[in-house]
């Protein structure tokens, strides 16, 4: 009989810690958090100092009753849950769900799961921190003083099904005044004048160089406004010599980027990768939890990827420093250790940057253990990590200053001497520029051309996941945890769209912004929340109490609610009309927004449930095309239909029929193997588990699914793997061949 019972939030850590803890240990899983709040009511007693009300978690009965059962037969009981406020949270409601007393239980944490993490953290327990609990209660109530009493008036104002959140309405609220701000934009005419010159050797390569003054008098960006102002210089520049005044050379140095934390490796990826927010931490998850590398039984290969920290333990710089030095050689180390000084504010400083856990797991000897995301993701956090702790990247820097009658041009080039940590973090070097030829003073320079350029200046951007994500780390509104899931919910709820990768409001996103920008001023804006992040910083210093944060809160929002339930009108939220009508009852087709993007519905729904697609330009999307192919399911035509973001896929002619195929290089039907029935029954729900093939391999679902969404890969020696025995897919033009009895499934 095992002594001590670990629970661990995620069963995806089950395995690896069970196989490093041993006999004595048994690991088990809360799947996260097993008491909420009730959903049925707000579950906070306001009057009695905001006493909530916490429940056990439906779903969670049967696991709860399991783990009292295994926490009753163990010596102890170690409380493993992450490595931040959620974690010790989770890990508090475990104590109270269990009855487990303090004597009974004891924390453990660790930034990764690795043996000597897991082992060291076994060693040396501690107590639960109840000022963490204590600061992530506050925010949990928080949020459901503003969901449960906000979102109702804005069912009754404005539309059913809404809801506000305090760092969603705020996040909502940054998008809008970015899109206003580019709404009243007037561009500015401005121009500029370059001089293409080579040296009179005509086998050097020509440079450009920029006018940079007049008479001493340096010209800024909008010195010359008109084409007039621009052909005034080219006229007093007809005939001037071009000759080198001066040339002077310096070596600068380039400075690695810090490690990641969880904003900046989320805005990183997704600038290099495209990856969301959502999907960057959902990989991670993964790299953290622990992947089965050969020669491994399990570990994870990231450190925890929920910080705001930049700090990093001395074992691990330590370990990469030796790396580095038997890898790239002794002129790859930094003069001394690198340290990082993290400037987010309230940042968890007991917490490390997101580091592979051994620079030794080296990315492309792993990467037939990763699924290509998986191999992505953990390759840039390697090199980026790596790269933190090399020595610079030196230049030299060449600049010439070219005299042409009363007017200064300047040109200038850099060359790389030594690429320091760009050797391992080869990122688009911005500060790289053409080289120049050998100059020297007063010597003549050859014109080949003027270039007069007419420029305008530009609106500020639209906001795409990586700007989203630092502007709300720099106005300090959220924490690592809250800004993948604050995107998500305001995609779901239709209050910003996606126009390619970049965040544009809805109508409905703007009307609810401007009721609560109008009527909750005093509380939903970036000061007042950025605000609220640093008291519950402040309690989880042990520098403010919980309860008095809650009532400064509430005592605002109380009064502006009653106001509003007053003065407010009711919305409308008028949908933009087109010249489309309908072919099906005659009305006009008005524009309308999904997540994905706007398409055109019929006014007259929901009578009337008639759509089309619209394309990148906003037209209205070609017909679908008949195809020679049939359903598999009931035999009618399948048509050729181009979806969101042009992708094309079948779909089925008969209205009734909801059979859909994804479309294969060569145009066929692609078809999905029949899911295989099983004696495995689901560890969540008692289920029966389904056998289905994806890209990566066999995996196990519940056929619960969706209302169990319990997964499960399955490990196979490659000898025997199912992938030699199933293919992954098969086209219709490859089943034409191979009939089969099943009958095949639509993807």
């Amino acid at each position: 009989m095992p002594k001590y019972l670990v629970i661990v939030e995620s069963p995806a850590k089950e395995k690896t810690i069970s196989k490093i803890l041993g006999k004595d240990f048994i690991i088990k899983s809360s799947y996260g958090h097993i008491r909420d709040l009730p959903k049925s009511k707000l579950g906070i007693d306001i009057e009695n100092n905001f006493e909530p009300t916490y429940i056990n978690v439906p779903k969670a009965e049967k696991l709860i009753s399991d783990l009292k059962k295994a926490s009753g037969d163990a010596d102890k009981v170690y409380l493993a849950t992450d490595f931040d406020r959620e974690g010790e949270a989770i890990a508090w409601h475990l104590k109270e769900a269990l009855n487990l007393s303090d004597s009974e239980i004891s924390r453990i944490t660790f930034h990764e799961i690795t043996p000597e993490a897991i082992l060291d953290s076994v060693k040396h327990p501690r107590e639960l921190d109840m000022r963490l609990v204590n600061s992530q209660q506050a925010r949990r109530l928080l949020d459901r003083l503003v969901g449960y009493k906000l979102s109702p008036l804005l069912w009754k104002k404005v539309k059913i099904g809404l809801s506000a959140g305090r760092v969603q309405s705020v996040a909502v609220m940054i998008i809008c005044i970015r899109e206003e701000e580019i709404k009243s934009f007037s561009p500015v005419e401005y121009w500029s004048i370059e001089a293409e010159l080579s040296k009179l050797d005509k086998n050097t390569l020509p440079f450009k160089a920029q006018l940079f003054s007049k008479n001493d008098i340096k010209f800024d960006k909008f010195s010359m406004k008109t084409k007039e102002q621009s052909d005034e210089i080219l006229k007093e520049l007809e005939g001037a010599k071009y000759i080198v005044k001066s040339v002077g050379s310096k070596q600068r140095k380039r400075s690695p980027y810090p490690p990641y934390t969880t904003s900046t490796m989320q805005q990183d990826v997704s600038r290099q990768l495209g990856f969301s927010a959502s999907k960057t931490m959902s990989i991670a998850q993964k790299l953290y939890e622990g992947i089965h590398t050969r020669g491994s039984a399990g570990v994870g290969l990231i450190t925890y990827m929920r910080t705001d920290s930049l700090n990093i333990a001395k074992s691990a710089q330590n370990e990469t420093l030796k790396f580095i030095e038997s890898s790239y050689g002794k002129d790859f180390l930094p003069k001394a250790p690198r340290f990082y000084k993290t400037k987010a504010k309230g940042a968890q400083e007991a917490h490390e940057a997101i580091r592979p856990t051994s620079p030794n797991r080296i990315p492309s000897k792993i990467k037939q253990s990763l699924s290509p995301d998986e191999f992505k993701l953990y390759d840039l956090i390697w090199k980026r990590f790596l790269a933190s702790q090399m020595a610079d990247a030196n230049y030299n820097t060449v600049t010439a200053e070219i005299s042409a009658k009363d007017y200064l041009f300047k040109a200038s080039g850099s060359t790389l001497l030594f690429d320091g940590f760009l050797k391992v973090y080869n990122i688009d070097d911005d500060e790289k520029e053409a080289k120049l030829p050998p100059l020297k003073n007063d010597e003549l320079l050859n014109l080949l051309q003027i270039i007069p350029q007419q420029h305008f200046t530009e609106p500020p951007p639209r906001y795409n996941d990586a700007s989203l994500i630092k502007a709300l780390e720099e106005h300090g509104i959220g924490r690592p945890s809250t800004y993948a899931p604050t995107i998500k919910t305001i995609l779901d709820r239709l209050y910003v769209r996606l126009d390619g990768k970049k965040f544009v409001p809805t109508n409905l996103g703007m009307v609810v912004n401007d009721v609560l920008k109008n009527h909750f001023g005093n509380i939903i804006n970036v000061e007042f929340t950025a605000g609220v992040e640093e008291k519950l910083d402040k309690i989880a210093e042990d520098k403010a109490v919980w309860q008095n944060v809650l009532k400064d809160f509430y005592t605002p929002l109380e009064k502006d609610l009653a106001e509003a339930e007053q003065n407010l009108q009711r919305q409308k939220i008028q949908a933009q009309e087109s010249s489309k009508i309908c072919p099906n009852c005659g009305k006009h087709m008005v524009v309308r927004d999904s997540r994905r993007g706007q398409f055109l519905g019929c006014s007259g729904y929901p009578e009337c449930k008639t759509t089309m697609a619209l394309d990148k330009d906003g037209n209205v999307a070609a017909d679908p095309q008949e195809t020679d192919m049939k359903c598999d399911k009931c035999e009618n035509v399948l048509l050729k239909k181009i979806g969101f973001k042009g992708k094309t896929y079948l779909v089925c002619k008969n209205l009734n029929c909801k059979t859909t195929y994804n479309i294969d290089k060569d145009g066929n039907k692609v078809i999905k193997p029949e899911p295989q029935h099983t004696d495995i029954k689901c560890k969540k729900c008692g289920a029966e588990m389904l056998k289905r093939i994806a890209k990566r391999g066999s995996f196990l679902t519940c056929s619960a699914f969706p209302k169990c969404r319990n997964l499960q890969w399955i490990k196979i020696p490659k000898e025997t793997t199912e992938a030699k025995k199933i293919p992954k897919t098969q086209t219709a033009k490859a089943q034409s061949k191979k009939p089969s009895k099943k009958k095949a499934k639509s993807s």
